[in-house]
């Protein structure tokens, strides 16, 4: 399961690490202090940046990334929410009575 905490993930500084996928993210900056070799030559996905992947792949990557999906969905479902409520921004918001004369 991927989105299990528990669930073991190889670090891709150094593939004999194996880290809880709750503690992955700070494994991995901390492994990219200690192989900045390894670090130069990758590249992070931009719909997840636990996709760490050789700088080579990465087009390859984005294209068949599985986050990518909910990443357009997201985007689908913002634009066709802002969309509703520009439809819906219909003002009711009515001035309360005023009991004072100006004039007087």
């Amino acid at each position: 399961d991927v989105l299990d905490p528990e669930t073991l993930m190889q670090c891709p500084y150094n593939k004999h690490h194996r880290i809880r996928a709750c503690r992955f993210p700070y494994h991995v900056v901390k492994c990219r202090k200690s192989y900045p070799e390894v670090a130069k030559e990758l590249a992070t996905c931009p719909f997840n940046a636990r996709h760490l992947v050789p700088r080579a792949d990465l087009s390859d990557h984005i294209t068949k990334c599985i986050d990518k999906g909910f990443i357009e969905q997201d985007i689908a479902n913002q634009s066709s929410g802002f969309q509703r409520e520009q439809v819906n921004a219909v003002s009711t918001w009515q001035a309360p009575p005023c009991n004072e004369d100006w004039e007087t």
